[in-house]
């Protein structure tokens, strides 16, 4: 990739744009930059860019504040506007809700899930609350943390 020079970029350019609580650098193209905020992918990125009408391809930087409050709009709506398979919170055990979580709600969401598991001490929380892997992978020789185990050589 070419070194951008700010001679090229104007007068008008936003270093960094504020979108869903969280900071998208401007030097990236949006469909990109979307990336950077907690829920948003690839795919999804580029849905929401489609959503609100706004090329993909143009840096962040350069974006009109309409432009900008398109893909504010667009990330709002983004769960209405999508298949279901393309959300990440599909039928929200509290509510039973289709959502699509951005940016703080994603971690908050995940911690209360952790905590409803570990206190109706479910199998996955209790191998949360111990620090071990959770998917059933190998704990026996893969993974170790802490101690350094291995092959000891005999004395001569």
């Amino acid at each position: 990739m070419a070194k951008i020079d700010d001679s090229e970029l104007g007068a008008d350019f936003n270093y960094i744009l504020r979108l869903a609580d969280s900071d998208v650098d401007g030097l990236t193209r949006i469909g990109m930059g979307l990336t950077s905020v907690k829920g948003v992918g690839v795919r999804t990125a580029l849905a929401i860019c489609e959503i609100a009408g706004v090329d993909k391809n143009k840096l962040g930087g350069h974006l009109t504040d309409a432009e900008q409050d398109l893909i504010r709009e667009a990330i709002v709506s983004y769960p209405t506007e999508v298949p279901l398979w393309m959300l990440n919170r599909q039928r929200d055990i509290e509510t039973g809700d289709e959502l699509h979580l951005f940016s703080m709600d994603v971690s908050m969401t995940q911690d209360d899930d952790i905590a409803r598991l570990r206190s109706t001490k479910a199998y996955r929380g209790l191998r949360h609350a111990a620090g071990k892997r959770v998917r059933g992978q190998r704990t026996r020789s893969n993974g170790r943390t802490g101690l350094t185990l291995g092959v000891q050589r005999k004395k001569a």
